[in-house]
């Protein structure tokens, strides 16, 4: 990457490692006046006056997936994977806070009633599907294994016999489309609740750089359509219903400024869903676009973990291949200790 050579910043002295994988309170008034002296002592300017422009894309680091014992946290294979990307990518954020231009967090957000959630779903005996072990496919639906809750309707605002059509729909769409199947997740990320807030490091990382920079951290948010996925932050996971009306609508704002800036760094979770899906989808709005911009987009290997759940499900593999696929279109696979900054 281009960018003019500058000295890796220390570690401020407020960071803590040890409680990054704990949920605690900023005090964004301490921290706002330490970024400022920040700031002043080692001469870091305002992001306007950034010659290269640098965004760091930071796909979900909310508590619901980075915490141990919440909702869906991700392990990795060791088992504590998040909060070791988490302590990484806070460091880096400190070490590069004068050549970061923004920080855009995207924020996974759902409500209750959503299609992927265990209240939209029910068998014969009016059960509802085991979250993060159910797969819902057009066959089960075809059987009568599963079928739309009937008590959703109503508060979604839809019809019954169209929310079924638009749910066997769905379900057929992703297959053909080579998508995951729909998976019944654990209720997470919920509006309002504390699974959905930032990791509290990587908060308090995101406002240092917001003050000592003079730059808004953009908030993107992401997965609060009732009736589709949205595993990446750039679109969801289908665009029309059954009877070929759009009823979500790709990011095209954000695709853009993306494609804007210098240089784009991704990190977060997971890496073999949300993080691997958004970086897909930026990848195909690249090569329609130019193929060449990809060598501008660098992928923190070890600030992102794939979904493991031993026993059950590991797609450590499915994760590497696609990290393979995006190097082999021209993208970068970097560390958060190498140099690719200086």
């Amino acid at each position: 990457m281009n960018t003019p050579t500058k000295t890796q910043l220390p570690i401020p002295p407020h960071f803590n490692a040890q409680n990054v994988g704990e949920v605690w309170r900023v005090p964004y008034e301490q921290r706002a006046e330490e970024a400022r002296e920040w700031a002043k002592k080692y001469d870091i300017e305002p992001a306007s006056e950034d010659k290269t422009r640098i965004c760091l894309l930071l796909i979900d680091v909310q508590n619901t997936f980075c915490i141990p014992e919440f909702e869906l946290f991700v392990g990795g294979k060791s088992g504590t994977g998040a909060v070791n990307d988490n302590l990484r990518l806070c460091e880096f954020i400190y070490r590069y806070l004068g050549v970061i231009t923004k920080i855009i967090p995207t924020m996974d957000t759902h409500t209750v009633m959503q299609i992927f959630h265990p209240i939209f779903w029910v068998n014969q005996a009016g059960e509802h599907p085991t979250p993060s072990a159910t797969s819902i496919t057009p066959a089960d639906i075809e059987k009568g294994i599963w079928k739309v809750n009937p008590g959703v309707a109503y508060s979604l605002g839809y019809d019954y016999e169209l929310l079924e059509k638009h749910a066997y729909h769905y379900v057929k769409q992703l297959s053909q489309d080579g998508k995951y199947p729909l998976t019944v997740w654990s209720y997470h990320s919920m509006l309002g609740g504390i699974g959905h807030a930032l990791v509290s490091a990587v908060e308090e990382a995101v406002f240092f750089h917001c003050i000592a920079r003079h730059s808004q951290t953009q908030f993107e948010i992401k997965g609060n359509n009732p009736l589709t996925e949205n595993y990446s932050v750039l679109r969801p996971e289908v665009l029309e219903s059954f009877d070929k009306r759009p009823f979500a609508q790709k990011n095209t704002r954000l695709i853009q400024q993306l494609l804007e800036f210098d240089g784009v760094i991704v990190a977060g979770q997971a890496k073999s869903h949300c993080v691997a899906w958004t970086i897909d989808d930026l990848l195909t709005e690249i090569q329609q676009v130019d193929p060449n911009l990809a060598e501008k987009v660098y992928l923190l290997e070890d600030c992102t973990s794939p979904v493991v759940v031993p026993g059950v499900v590991d797609y450590t593999e499915a994760a590497d291949a696609a990290f393979e696929r995006f190097a082999a279109a021209g993208m970068h696979l970097v560390k958060s200790t190498d140099p690719f900054l200086s």
